[in-house]
């Protein structure tokens, strides 16, 4: 019994630290999506094969503007009146050198930006500048661009300024902290530029080449699509960062530099395989699991947000083999017709698929619905077989399994989820939290909490605001925040149960509030009768 019990916490923890890995090497991609989406557009529309460049399939060529933002216009050598001029005679012949700006973001901004996010993430502002700093040597240093190099480069050179910083912490002579901190932050910059200039650059041109190698590889013996054998049912146990952030994406960034487009992208982001087993549950399925099923098809559809049907894989095991299975029928329609997307697909909705795929042109974009198609028919042809079979079974065991389900998927993530909570039971949701919210503080400045303080966060302040604004209540402001990035004049925090301690820890005199989902907590009512109580009563 002790040595099951010592095996399973050994292998809770390693599952913890792979999360917290893929959460890491995630959190410098995420905050930095509009950046490859807006290189991404222009890529698309000013190439020389995109929709306005030279060779538009579209005839839409819009010269000097293409060449120029495109790259391949030497508007710095004749200036814009010769290229008025040119573009009265119909001539581009000296458009041939001009940088652009496809080419300067994918070489300089992305990396730097990736860089800059990492440091932060490590070592505040302070290693966000040197990780930059380091992060060029390395880009100048190498001929391709350096994603890799940068997730790697960023957090090691804020951690060695962290380190840094701790030997003469207490130790600067008031007056000289500016003098000391500005210098050592410079010329540390200084040295780990200079070294990945000459030592890191190679490295990892080396391992850049060496997994491209892999990928070429696996493509070349047509085994690209028993990735998914390791992906889907990574993506269950919220496991897949690790492999799509870490590998899949720097990789996929580099085969659009050398081919326009790539199939990385879509190993992953595909909607497909998560969209037949939710339409599998809504037509085989029983109980709750198939009331819920159709909602959670839309939004895992449209919305992207994958973890939504996580729970109903895991109340029934086998149906990961049916995604699985229409996982690799989507990567072999794209590996077989030459399907890729120009940049990440984050979150991973058609719409954002059809917005990376369409720059490679119509074809591409019918070749991965056709991909998205198949997937997904695939899925819910096995899932449901799988459903049918055990369908008599089911109905007798209909009970909390799926509720037990959404636990354990929380479970695997580590923290509670606002989209899985919408699928519980009302009952199974009742319990969590019952204490009632009450507070003698005036309540103007309510603010949701989360660890990036981004999309979770974003849906519960719209929520609670709208309620507000049902109520007739007027004069309190509902903002969202990062945690770490909280301030004292939060009058009132909501949090997620499992993150509320590291809230109070930051803010230790706001009233604090758990909820067990961000979208349709109970809680937000009791908050809005609080407030109205304090406005009639002032």
């Amino acid at each position: 019994m002790t040595t099951t019990s010592t095996r399973n916490a050994g292998v809770n923890r390693a599952r913890v630290g792979v999360q917290r890995f893929g959460t890491f090497l995630s959190g410098m991609i995420m905050p930095n999506i509009a950046a490859f989406i807006a290189w991404g557009f222009i890529t698309m529309l000013f190439i020389p094969d995109g929709f306005f460049g030279a060779n538009s399939p579209f005839g839409w060529h819009w010269f000097p503007v293409a060449e120029i933002l495109g790259g391949g216009g030497d508007v710095a050598a004749i200036g814009w009146e010769g290229a008025r001029t040119q573009l009265a005679e119909g001539d581009s012949g000296t458009f041939t050198s001009y940088v652009g700006l496809v080419g300067a973001m994918v070489t300089y901004l992305l990396p730097l930006l990736i860089a800059n996010t990492a440091g932060r993430m490590v070592y505040d502002a302070r290693g966000g500048v040197v990780a930059t700093i380091a992060t060029m040597g390395v880009i100048v240093g190498t001929d391709i661009p350096m994603f890799l190099g940068a997730m790697i480069m960023g957090p090691l050179a804020a951690w060695v300024t962290k380190q840094m910083d701790k030997l003469w912490d207490g130790k600067i002579k008031p007056g000289f902290e500016m003098l000391v901190n500005n210098f050592s932050a410079g010329i540390l910059g200084m040295f780990l530029a200079i070294f990945g200039f000459f030592a890191f650059g190679p490295i990892m041109l080396g391992v850049s080449a060496f997994l491209g190698g892999i990928v070429d590889w696996l493509v070349s013996l047509s085994l690209l699509p028993l990735l998914s054998i390791v992906v889907e049912p990574a993506k269950v146990l919220f496991l897949n960062n690790a492999i799509n952030h870490g590998v899949f994406t720097p990789l996929a960034l580099q085969q659009v530099e050398d081919t326009g487009k790539s199939i990385l992208f879509l190993i992953e982001a595909n909607p497909g395989p998560g969209v037949g087993l939710l339409l599998a549950f809504t037509f085989f399925g029983v109980g709750q699991a198939k009331a819920s099923a159709p909602g959670a098809a839309i939004i895992q559809f449209l919305g992207g947000i994958h973890e939504i049907y996580f729970p109903y894989a895991l109340s029934k095991p086998a149906t990961i083999l049916a995604l699985i299975a229409g996982g690799a029928t989507g990567v072999t329609t794209n590996m077989l017709l030459g399907g890729g997307l120009q940049f990440p697909a984050a979150p991973g909705s058609i719409i954002a698929v059809s917005a990376a795929a369409i720059g490679a042109g119509v074809p591409n974009l019918l070749v991965v619905y056709l991909s998205v198609v198949l997937s997904a028919a695939v899925t819910f042809l096995i899932t449901g077989v799988i459903l049918r079979a055990s369908r008599k079974r089911d109905l007798a065991a209909e009970s909390d399994s799926f509720d037990a389900a959404i636990a354990q998927t929380e479970a695997n993530k580590g923290k509670k989820s606002e989209y899985l909570g919408g699928l519980r039971s009302d009952q199974a949701g009742a319990g969590a939290g019952s204490a009632a919210v009450t507070t003698d503080r005036q309540v103007q400045n309510v603010v949701f909490a989360c660890d990036a303080g981004m999309g979770s966060s974003a849906m519960g302040a719209s929520v609670l605001r709208n309620k507000f604004k049902k109520a007739g209540i007027e004069g309190v402001t509902v903002t969202n925040k990062a945690i770490a990035s909280l301030e004292p004049s939060a009058d009132l925090v909501i949090t997620q149960a499992q993150l509320t301690d590291r809230a109070r820890g930051v803010t230790p005199d706001s009233i604090h509030v758990s909820v067990d989902n961000f979208m349709n907590s109970p809680k937000y009512d009791e908050v809005v009768e609080m407030v109205r109580r304090q406005h009639d009563g002032a």
